[in-house]
C-alpha cells in the first residue's frame, strides 16, 4: 500500500508526533551530544523511536536537534554534521519501517534572549544541517524552539527555495500568546504562512494548559495546520536535576483540548516519555480535526511614553558641551553620612552626574540603586547606575530595570563586571545569562515597551545605555570593533577604563575618529605609590607607564606628597582629554573626593582659558 503524503494525511486526520529525544536520553545517564549517540550508541537511539511509534505516534523527527555546526562544535564534533545528520535519518527510518513519517529536525540556534552567533554564521549552519536531511529523503523539516523569530523566518525561507517538502515551524514563547519580539501569535502564524510554512505550531517552555490559551486567538486555516509539542509540566528543581511530574494521563485531556483549538499535529517536548503520547493517543482516537472555532482576541495594551521623554540625556549633553560625571562608590557598610557630604560637595562643584557602581571588583556594597534614589531626592544629582551581568539572572534583571525605571533612573552603565573570583567572596556564583551586548540590547528594547520575554510593559521606559571600552590594550583597533558592536547593539554613549597616558588618550582620538557617539575619558588619580603598584598589578583594566609609577615612587611614604604629584600627573591628563572630547569621567579614589573637586575645577579653568582664547580670535 503506497503511504499518502504527510500533507494529504493531515487534511484529514488528526497525527500523533513523539515525545522528548534529549529527556529520554538523560534519564539514561546521558550528559554529553545527544545527538552523537546516532554514531556512538544507534541502538539506544533507534529503541527511543520504536518506542514512540509502540505509543502510538505515527510522526517521528529525527534525533538531530543541534546536529549543526554551531552546537556540535562545543563538543569538537563541528566536522562530523553529514555523519550525524546522515544516520539521524537512517536510524528514523530503520524504526518506521515505512510505517510512520520522517521529519528532518533542525532546532534554533538563537536560544532565550541568547544570540550564540552571526546571522551568517546561522544561515551557512542551517544550509548544511538541511542538505544532509534532504539527502536522506526525508517526508519533510520540522523547524522547532525558535525563540528568536528573525531567525526562524529567515531559516523557513531558505527551507523554501531549496524543498517543497512539508515545512513545520514551531515557536517557543516565554509567555501565553506573545513571541520575545512582542508579535502577538496569531500574527507570527500569519507571517509564517505567508513565507510558505505548511503547519504553524508551538513548543516547549509550556505545558499544555499554556499553549491551549496561546492558540485560542489563532484563527483556523484551512492551507495551513497547527501543531502543538509541549513540555510535561513545568520543571521542578530536585537536587540539581529538573523533572517533569506530572502523571502522563493528564496528557489525554489535554490532547482534546488541543483538538478543540484545531491542531492536528500533537506531540511532546521535554519530560515527555513514550506514555505520554500513549495518553495523546488515547485522547484523540477516532476523533476528526476540528475545522472551526471561535477565536479569543488577546488582549493589545497601549504602550505609553515615558513621562520623562524629553529630558535631556547625558549623552546628548555630551554632544554639545562639557560633561563631566564622577565616580563616587556606595560604602560597604552601612554608615552613609561621609558619602552623602561627598555627593553634596560634587553636586557644589556642578557635576553633572554620580555615577554608582553595581559591586565594583566583586565586593558588595550598598545596592547602587538604593543609593541613587537618595541623591536623586535628597541632593537632586543625577544618576548613572552601573549594571552588570554578574550578578542578576535574568529575571532579577527584568525585575531591576523596572524599578530603575520606576524609581525615575534614566542613566545606565551596561558592562560584564568584574568575576567573582577577584572579590570578597571568592566562592559566589557569577550568573553571566547574558554579556554586555545583550543587556544593551534588552535595555533598549524597553525603550520600546517589551519586556524581555516580549510582553508589554505597557510604557516605553526611557534609558539612556552607556557602555564601557577598555582603551588599555595592545591592540587598540580590536577594543574599538569591539566598541562598534556595542554601538550596534544600542549603546549611546561610552564610558573608558582609567587612562594615565596623555599618549593614550590621543591614540584613542585617533582610532574613534569615525564613531558618532560621546566618549568620557576615565581619568582616577593614585593616591600612593602603593596604590600605583597595585593598580598597574592587580587590577584588570588598568595599565600605569613607568613614568606614572616613577613619579609615585619619588613621594615616598608622604601623602601630601603623593596627592600634590598625582593632581600634578591628573591635570594634564584631563587638559588633554578636555582638548579632544567633551566627556570626562572622573573616578573618586577612597573616597578622596577633595582631589576629584580640585580636578574638576581644573577643568572648568581649562575652559574659562580656551573660551578667551576663542573670543580674542
Amino acid at each position: 500500500m503506497v503511504k499518502l503524503s504527510f500533507l494529504k494525511t493531515i487534511e484529514k486526520n488528526i497525527l500523533i508526533g513523539d515525545g522528548a529525544m534529549g529527556s529520554m536520553l538523560y534519564l539514561h545517564g546521558v550528559d554529553r551530544s545527544f545527538e552523537e549517540l546516532n554514531l556512538s550508541k544507534p541502538d539506544q537511539v533507534q529503541a527511543i523511536h520504536e518506542a514512540y511509534l509502540d505509543a502510538g505516534a505515527n510522526v517521528i523527527q529525527t534525533n538531530s536537534y543541534g546536529a549543526n555546526y554551531i552546537k556540535l562544535a562545543r563538543y569538537g564534533l563541528e566536522e562530523q554534521v553529514k555523519k550525524i545528520n546522515t544516520a539521524s535519518v537512517r536510524l528514523a527510518k530503520q524504526a518506521s519501517n515505512q510505517g510512520a513519517y520522517v521529519l528532518g529536525n533542525i532546532g534554533g540556534i538563537h536560544g532565550a534572549n541568547k544570540r550564540l552567533a552571526s546571522d551568517e554564521e546561522v544561515k551557512r549552519s542551517f544550509r548544511e544541517q538541511l542538505y544532509c536531511l534532504l539527502l536522506e529523503g526525508v517526508d519533510g523539516i520540522l523547524l522547532e524552539t525558535y525563540y528568536n523569530f528573525a531567525e526562524l523566518t529567515s531559516v523557513v525561507k531558505i527551507a523554501r527555495e531549496e524543498t517543497d517538502l512539508p515545512i513545520i515551524a514551531n515557536v517557543t514563547l516565554h509567555e501565553p500568546g506573545v513571541l520575545e519580539n512582542g508579535l502577538f501569535i496569531a500574527d507570527a502564524f500569519k507571517e509564517l504562512r505567508n513565507i510558505g510554512v505548511n503547519v504553524t505550531g508551538i513548543n516547549c517552555q509550556m505545558g499544555p494548559a499554556q499553549i491551549v490559551s496561546s492558540l485560542e486567538s489563532v484563527p483556523i486555516n484551512q492551507d495551513t495546520y497547527l501543531a502543538a509539542y509541549p513540555n510535561a509540566s513545568l520543571p521542578a528543581y530536585n537536587d540539581g536535576i529538573l523533572t517533569y511530574e506530572n502523571a502522563p494521563e493528564y496528557f489525554t485531556e489535554s490532547a482534546k483540548e488541543l483538538r478543540q483549538q484545531g491542531v492536528r499535529l500533537i506531540g511532546g517536548c521535554c519530560g515527555t516519555t513514550p506514555e505520554h503520547i500513549r495518553a495523546i493517543a488515547k485522547g484523540v482516537r477516532g476523533l476528526a480535526p476540528v475545522t472551526k472555532k471561535e477565536v479569543k482576541e488577546m488582549p493589545r495594551y497601549e504602550i505609553k511614553e515615558s513621562p520623562e521623554k524629553d529630558q535631556e540625556t547625558l549623552a546628548q549633553k555630551a554632544q554639545k558641551q562639557r560633561t563631566i560625571i564622577v565616580e563616587l562608590g556606595a560604602p560597604k557598610h552601612l554608615d552613609i553620612s561621609d558619602y552623602l557630604a561627598g555627593a553634596q560637595a560634587l553636586k557644589d562643584a556642578q557635576v553633572d552626574a554620580l555615577t554608582l557602581a553595581d559591586n565594583s571588583l566583586a565586593s558588595p556594597r550598598i545596592d547602587n540603586l538604593a543609593m541613587a534614589t537618595i541623591i536623586k531626592r535628597k541632593l537632586n544629582i543625577e544618576p548613572l547606575v552601573h549594571l552588570t551581568c554578574r550578578d542578576r539572572n535574568l529575571i532579577g534583571m527584568q525585575s531591576h530595570l523596572l524599578g530603575l525605571h520606576t524609581l525615575g533612573m534614566r542613566e545606565i552603565l551596561a558592562i560584564t563586571g568584574d568575576p567573582t573570583k577577584i572579590g570578597d567572596f571568592p566562592g559566589a556564583t557569577s550568573v553571566f545569562d547574558v554579556n554586555s551586548f545583550k543587556l544593551i540590547e534588552l535595555i533598549q528594547k524597553g525603550n520600546t515597551g517589551l519586556s524581555f520575554s516580549g510582553q508589554s510593559l505597557r510604557e516605553k521606559t526611557h534609558f539612556s545605555v552607556a557602555c564601557a571600552l577598555d582603551p588599555n590594550v595592545r591592540h587598540l583597533d580590536k577594543a574599538v570593533k569591539r566598541l562598534e558592536k556595542k554601538i550596534d547593539h544600542g549603546a549611546n554613549y561610552v564610558l573608558t577604563q582609567p587612562i594615565y597616558s596623555k599618549e593614550k588618550i590621543l591614540e584613542l582620538k585617533e582610532a574613534t575618529k569615525h564613531l558618532d557617539i560621546p566618549i568620557f575619558i576615565g581619568i582616577m588619580p593614585i593616591t600612593s605609590t602603593k596604590n600605583a603598584e597595585f593598580l598597574h598589578n592587580e587590577v584588570p583594566g588598568i595599565t600605569l607607564t613607568d613614568d606614572v609609577r616613577e613619579r609615585m615612587k619619588s613621594a615616598g611614604s608622604d601623602r601630601e606628597k603623593a596627592e600634590a604629584i598625582s593632581l600634578e600627573m591628573s591635570r594634564e591628563l584631563v587638559e588633554t582629554a578636555a582638548e579632544h572630547f567633551n566627556g570626562i569621567y572622573l573616578i573618586t579614589p577612597f573616597m578622596r573626593y577633595g582631589m576629584i573637586i580640585k580636578l574638576i575645577e581644573a577643568i572648568k579653568q581649562y575652559d574659562l582659558h580656551t573660551n578667551k582664547e576663542e573670543l580674542l580670535i
